[in-house]
């Protein structure tokens, strides 16, 4: 209880600036940006007379953003690639401990960066100015770098037609031990999905679905549709994999006896060809597909080299910049004049159908989804 009421209280003196924060004059969560703004020519020749940056990524993909944003501009790039709570503990420790560390973060796990690095003010917002007025408002605070969606994918290899329409049929004995997720203890952005469910909003939304596919009310064991749905999404045989990579290879496989299904990044369907799968999402399900997830960017609250970082960051999200990660479905950009790949959808069609983050919920609900998922999935 103590821990909650500590957590509350952090969100409401920083929860207000996090949600609201997207006009175009409006403070960044964390410090204030600079009042004064230089022109494009004047931040490349700032960043120049710094001559370097250093960058900590959740992606792997900044050493080709790296190697082309140095070939551009003759800046040299340090960069790590880390796991999520890798950065989160380094940026803790560095910017907490006043050590020299990233002038600018790649994040992820929203919950845990907003709790962690945001309402701690070791992150610090910054929206390039050339861009505030084509990135829209809603993905400026925090700045969204990318978005990742998780889908219902399903074994082809019988028929292209969906095998399910609601996502509680993933919960029918006829889908026990056929049905594939990643663990969510081994990857945050799944845990936060589940924790998602529990929101007003989707347990709601969960309640409403089990009526229409059963026709009677949903008996409830739990405190909502969202635990009752995670409850019997566990129950029902749920096989838990490390790697979305290995979840689509045992999805995709052809030859198998009975049709399979998952819950994985959508880019993994680029491996149909080269890996002879049979891999199809299923788009319309009720109430959602599956979920999207964000990476942030964030200058760290003492960058050695801001101007070189801010160079940086706005070429990140270009069209150049974004190259890396924008040839494969599957990868948006919250710039909306970068297109998405060929058979692809945009954004726009992916968020009335995916469970989107909110980081503040996240924030607050977690540690007790968590507990929940443990006692069902992992006691003995």
């Amino acid at each position: 209880m103590k821990k909650s009421l500590m957590l509350l209280a952090v969100v409401l003196l920083l929860g207000a600036s996090f949600v609201s924060c997207s006009k175009k004059d409006a403070p960044a969560a964390g410090k204030a940006e600079p009042a004064k703004i230089l022109t494009h020519d004047e931040l490349v020749a700032a960043a120049k007379a710094e001559g370097r940056v250093v960058v900590y990524s959740i992606t792997s993909r900044i050493s080709s953003a790296s190697e082309a944003f140095e070939k551009l501009y003759g800046i040299k790039v340090e960069y790590s690639n880390l796991k999520d709570g890798e950065l989160i503990e380094k940026v803790t420790k560095e910017v907490g401990g006043k050590i020299d560390g990233a002038d600018f973060v790649i994040s992820q796990d929203s919950g845990r960066v907003y709790g962690q690095l945001i309402a701690t003010n070791f992150l610090e917002n910054y929206v390039p100015e050339s861009l505030r007025s084509v990135i829209p408002s809603q993905y400026q605070n925090p700045l969204i770098f990318q978005l990742i969606n998780k889908v219902f994918i399903f074994n082809s290899e019988r028929t292209d037609q969906p095998v399910i329409k609601n996502v509680w049929e993933v919960t029918d004995p006829k889908w026990k031990g056929l049905v594939q997720f990643k663990d969510p203890n081994t990857e945050g952005v799944n845990m936060n999905f589940l924790t998602m469910l529990t929101s007003p909003e989707w347990s709601g939304k969960l309640e409403k679905a089990y009526e229409n596919l059963y026709g009677k009310k949903l008996a409830l064991t739990t405190k909502n549709a969202g635990y009752e749905w995670i409850k019997a999404f566990f129950g029902n045989g749920l096989v838990l994999g490390n790697s979305d990579t290995t979840i689509s290879e045992n999805i995709g496989v052809k030859g198998q006896p009975a049709t399979t299904m998952g819950l994985f990044v959508y880019s993994k369907t680029r491996f149909d060809a080269g890996k002879n799968l049979a891999l199809t999402a299923m788009t319309e399900l009720e109430p959602f597909s599956g979920f999207m997830y964000p990476a942030f960017l964030h200058l760290t609250a003492n960058p050695r080299h801001p101007n070189a970082a801010k160079l940086f960051i706005e070429y990140l999200m270009t069209a150049e910049g974004f190259a890396p990660w924008a040839k494969d479905v599957g990868a948006y950009s919250p710039n909306p004049t970068i297109k998405v790949n060929d058979g692809d959808h945009p954004i726009s069609f992916w968020e009335t159908r995916l469970i989107a983050e909110d980081p503040q919920y996240i924030f607050e609900n977690r540690a007790d989804v968590e507990e929940f998922v443990n006692n069902i999935a992992y006691r003995k």
